[in-house]
């Protein structure tokens, strides 16, 4: 039994991106949420206004998605390195994005059902009141908006053994956030051109039109939250461009074909690759990985050499 050391050959498997300043900004994000519901729900319970309560529940329901972001990057953080997840726990956070997504997608359609009861069974609208609610929420959410803005795409700094430099970093989980804030600061401004035009013109229809508007925005964001995130829970495959330039690399040399290949994503910016190789004249597995060495966005690369079987 020999006593060689392995670490040269061992994989680094923690792909958490750590976004420490936008973890910090969710949580301020939240507290300012958390008052302004607890105030707006405790003034419309004192003052018996159903609008203050309405969007002070409305609140709870973003709070609730900014809690899901903030559990996300500690669970994350916290077992990093279990050896229970194989690859780490870099897709925690994509995880957390897919599930703050279907939560905006369920208050879009909440959203549009209660437009559509509004629309064919008008109420009464107590426009001074409403309309200043929605400038408080407007207000809170663009405080919100600029304090993840930004956040939510790079800069992000990564925690992880790989060499390899990504440049375009993606934080789902923080842009989860964001497109919460963002759905509810839209939902504010139209209430409030809507509300404005029933209050002087007469318009009372247009509050629930301006409904359904919102609904159907924060509804394309929500899509496209879960495009981007499910490929990637879901071990989607990469680029089939990229994936043909790595076979056309390794089978460039000598008679070296590809005959099984996997690439997916770990993280939500880094690839695993398992390939599989058919030559006569095998190599040693770190020779194939330098051929591979350009290919910047292949995080953990296992390779399998497999020699031809001699005619019989």
């Amino acid at each position: 039994m020999h006593s060689e050391n392995l670490q040269q050959w061992q994989h680094s498997h923690d792909f958490v991106s750590l976004n420490h300043q936008g973890e910090r900004r969710t949580l301020w994000v939240l507290g300012l949420t958390m008052v302004t519901m607890v105030a707006e729900i405790t003034a419309g319970t004192l003052f018996g206004s159903m609008a203050l309560l309405a969007d002070g529940w409305h609140m709870g329901t973003h709070a609730a998605a900014f809690l899901i972001t903030l559990f996300a990057y500690r669970y994350a953080r916290k077992h990093a390195s279990n050896p229970a997840f194989s690859f780490g726990t870099g897709k925690v956070s994509v995880l957390g994005g897919f599930t703050s997504a279907i939560a905006l997608g369920l208050v879009a359609l909440l959203m549009l059902v209660e437009s559509f009861q509004r629309l064919f069974s008008p109420q009464p609208i107590q426009f001074n009141e409403a309309i200043l609610v929605a400038l408080i929420g407007l207000v809170v959410n663009i405080i919100s908006v600029f304090l993840l803005h930004g956040h939510s795409h790079d800069d992000h700094g990564h925690h992880h053994g790989h060499t390899h430099d990504h440049s375009h970093n993606h934080d789902h989980n923080l842009r989860a956030a964001y497109f919460h804030v963002l759905a509810d600061a839209l939902t504010s401004l139209l209430a409030i051109v809507a509300l404005l035009f029933g209050k002087y013109l007469g318009y009372d229809w247009l509050d629930a039109v301006m409904g359904m508007v919102g609904a159907v925005i924060i509804t394309r964001w929500a899509w496209g939250l879960m495009k981007q995130t499910s490929p990637i829970l879901l071990d989607g495959n990469i680029d089939p461009n990229y994936q043909q330039k790595i076979i056309a690399a390794l089978e460039n040399e000598a008679d070296s074909k590809v005959s099984d290949i996997h690439i997916w994503k770990v993280s939500a910016d880094h690839y695993a690759a398992m390939i599989s190789l058919v030559t006569h004249h095998p190599r040693s597995a770190m020779e194939y990985k330098q051929l591979l060495a350009e290919f910047d966005k292949l995080s953990h690369l296992t390779i399998e050499v497999n020699p031809c079987q001699p005619a019989p």
